[in-house]
């Protein structure tokens, strides 16, 4: 269980950065300057190269493989099919293990992985993977989602059947408050698939150990959750697998499942030599999952002041070939499908489901994106045919602490909602666009405009989003810290295998162990697996976990210290602040380095948050998240009606956090999660045609750059849950939710069209 709220008795003092303080980042002037080592440069002497064969086709079954003309290859070291797995051929998320590690008989999706090579240098494994000879027999390949639904045995893509997870949730009788409902609307919705578009690609490097196992030093989300999944493949002891985490570049989800791992593992210890794996940006679109494109049916029931009576939705998530995360994913959308509003009655259907399209798995925001899109856009259409406007309606329906949510889930911390909107309602508007600069404009230096044809549109959006695991999994993270003397002074080693992806964890769990110890000198060792699990780095939750860990595990120890100094001292009303035993009644009595001499002191801890429960499989009900964080945004665009070019011009967002940790990392978080809203809502979509993709590149998948990124306004609150440590609610995911229905929102302001589909393009401005 979590430990209570309250105000730390041993304190580091303002601005030596501790818990509050925004320190600078330790890895960030490397990032900056372009020295940081990330694991696409990791090198040793000796090393060969990886490369992958993989399927050019969605769905085909494989006739034979020739592998000769590829070994024979001068350089090529080894060449490796199914065949050669040494331990468990599939592996896979969540305990469904699905995936073959490499194909065997037929592949389900393009870019499945046939072979894996290894040679000398990189182009000559490009040249033997291409000498490998394929036989395959090409299979119409499973696209549609609904058609699987309806046909779930006839449209199987994989032996587990056609439908990952069917989530429904019951509230009420909706059948009963439609016949009572005063206004009524529906519609239908579309999220595109957005792609992680990390920059840093997959990487890794495994290395023959001793022992017989391998050292693997990869990018990843979860150490621990790969080492369950790649050491019965190769046939190890998971003690024999040891792990290692190189320089991440940007994650967002898209590491959370298993990329160069297991096939470099094999590479080496087929050839006994050191092989690094890196794949380029066309291979990283095949080599990852995506965000699930969804398809919703929403209806709402009101009453005519605009109080809602019921909902009525359905939800199809595209799981692609194997199950990933899809099955959380899934529940996710249906837990948090009707958003943070009070509905007593409540009809949802939540799919998750197997195609030969792109493989799905976790993207920031986890299901909670795709739902969001769609309630906030029923809720714009709710307040116009009520006469209210999309704050008013929103404040007429917003949860608060003691509301219950779709799931029955009471809200038992705050919740403040309607305060967030009328504080975004109060934030000053951007002043008119300046058109004697044509980079203000629409379409920007190219001039396609001189304003004319330019429309300004202004909107909003709510989102909610659960933080750390949900639905019974028990979530814990640990924790190893040490003090001792270094140079004459107090050190703090923080160790934890918790993954640092960008988002600055490194620097919280330094300021967090400043607090809790009294000390300004914090190392944090790197992260592996020589210490116990941390989880993922993913669902906002590393702040609370491993913070959490890392604060259980320096109580600890400053437990032992206290202990030490008060038989030293002969006080027992003692602190340790800014170096130094503290005594409330005489003072500074001396250093923690006096009291530790040529001892350390050590402890590991383990923390986990307060327990979940699963959705009920009937009626959805449970208490499934540890945690609810709310974000709302508010979204100014200038639109080339003519030519359908959209500018956001300005994002405002309030967003409720707990406690701010470090200010300048969590501003930087909101703008992270707005700017990845913002590309899902105008610009971003992997393209796919019959199950195959059509535009794996970044010259035709747009993302968002800083010529795109607008400023932003905000307004950060802090509710302290009691259920978290320092009272901190996870930040990194809310604000990814609501900038893209704001923007939209904004769109549909300024051009009247109803946007039903996201991204916007072009044409869905200037065609009806």
């Amino acid at each position: 269980m979590a430990s209570p709220v309250r105000t730390p008795g041993h304190v580091a003092a303002p601005g030596s950065g501790g818990v509050g303080d925004s320190p600078p980042r330790p890895d960030g002037a490397l990032k900056v300057a372009g020295e940081f080592a990330y694991a696409s440069d990791l090198w040793m002497d000796g090393m060969l190269w990886g490369a992958t064969l993989r399927s050019p086709h969605p769905r085909a079954r494989i006739r034979s493989i020739d592998i000769g003309p590829a070994l024979a290859t001068p350089g090529v070291h080894a060449v490796l099919t199914h065949e050669d797995v040494p331990g468990q051929k599939l592996y896979g998320q969540d305990h469904t293990e699905d995936q073959p590690v490499l194909a065997i008989g037929e592949v389900r999706y393009q870019g499945e992985p046939v072979a894996v090579v290894a040679a000398d240098h990189p182009e000559i494994a490009r040249r033997a993977m291409e000498r490998i000879a394929v036989g395959y027999e090409v299979l119409e390949p499973i696209t549609d989602p609904r058609a699987v639904i309806a046909d779930p045995e006839r449209l199987k893509v994989q032996p587990l059947g056609g439908v990952t997870r069917y989530q429904p949730v019951r509230v009420g009788d909706v059948d009963a408050a439609r016949a009572l409902a005063e206004v009524v609307v529906s519609e239908e919705f579309e999220v595109g698939i957005q792609d992680q578009a990390f920059l840093g690609p997959e990487a890794g490097l495994a290395v023959p150990a001793e022992d017989g196992g391998v050292d693997l030093y990869v990018s990843t989300q979860w150490m621990h959750n790969d080492l369950a999944q790649i050491a019965p493949c190769l046939g190890l002891d998971a003690s024999q697998v040891h792990m290692t985490l190189a320089g991440v570049g940007g994650a967002f989800g898209g590491r959370e499942d298993l990329s160069v791992q297991i096939h470099a593992a094999m590479l080496a210890l087929h050839t006994g030599r050191p092989v690094k794996m890196s794949y380029n940006r066309y291979e990283s679109f095949f080599g990852h999952v995506h965000r699930h494109p969804a398809s919703m049916r929403y209806e709402y029931g009101a009453t005519g002041d605009g109080t809602l009576v019921y909902a009525d939705v359905e939800i199809v998530l595209d799981g692609g070939a194997y199950t990933s995360s899809t099955r959380n994913v899934t529940g996710n959308a249906a837990s948090l499908g009707v958003g943070p509003y009070e509905i007593p009655n409540i009809r949802i259907d939540a799919y998750g489901v197997y195609t030969n399209n792109p493989p799905c798995g976790a993207m920031r925001g986890f299901g909670a994106v795709q739902a969001c899109f769609a309630y906030e856009s029923m809720m714009d259409r709710l307040g116009e045919v009520c006469g209210l406007g999309p704050l008013e309606i929103r404040r007429r329906n917003a949860v608060s602490r003691g509301s219950r949510l779709a799931t029955g889930q009471v809200i038992d911390s705050p919740a403040p909602l309607a305060e967030m909107l009328t504080r975004l309602e109060a934030m000053p508007m951007p002043p008119a666009c300046d058109v004697s600069d044509i980079r203000n404009l629409p379409g920007g230096a190219s001039q396609t405009t001189r304003g004319e044809g330019v429309v300004r549109g202004v909107g909003y959006g709510v989102g909610i989003k659960n933080i750390c695991f949900s639905e019974g999994f028990d979530d814990l993270a640990t924790a190893r810290v040490r003090l001792e003397v270094i140079g004459g002074e107090p050190t703090a080693l923080v160790h934890t295998a918790a993954a640092e992806v960008g988002q600055g964890l490194v620097t919280v769990q330094a300021q967090v162990a400043r607090t809790e110890l009294g000390v300004q000198k914090v190392t944090i060792a790197p992260a592996d697996d020589r210490v116990g699990d941390a989880g993922s780095s993913s669902a906002s939750r590393q702040s609370y976990m491993s913070g959490g860990a890392v604060k259980a595990a320096c109580e600890a120890v400053r437990a032992e210290l206290l202990a030490r100094a008060a038989r030293r001292y002969g006080h027992d009303d003692l602190s340790a602040i800014g170096g130094k035993i503290v005594s409330r009644t005489a003072g500074v009595l001396g250093g923690i380095e006096d009291v530790l001499g040529g001892d350390a002191i050590e402890a590991t801890r383990e923390f986990h948050h307060r327990p979940t429960t699963a959705m009920d499989p009937v009626t959805g009900q449970g208490a499934t998240h540890t945690q609810l964080a709310l974000c709302v945004h508010r979204a100014v665009v200038d639109v080339d009606v003519d030519l359908g070019l959209v500018k956001v011009v300005e994002m405002a967002a309030v967003q409720d956090v707990g406690k701010i940790l470090n200010r300048l990392s969590l501003e930087g978080q909101i703008h992270g999660g707005s700017a990845q809203g913002l590309g899902l809502a105008v610009m971003e979509e992997i393209v796919v045609s019959g199950g195959l993709v059509r535009n794996p590149s970044f010259t035709d998948y747009l993302i968002p750059t800083i010529l795109d990124m607008p400023p932003m306004r905000l307004d950060i609150l802090e509710n302290p849950d009691p259920h978290a440590p320092y009272g901190l609610r996870g930040a990194g995911e809310p604000s990814t939710l609501s900038s893209t229905p704001a923007i939209v929102a904004a769109v549909r302001a300024a051009t009247g069209r109803a946007l039903t589909r996201v991204p916007v393009r072009p044409e869905h401005i200037v065609t009806a």
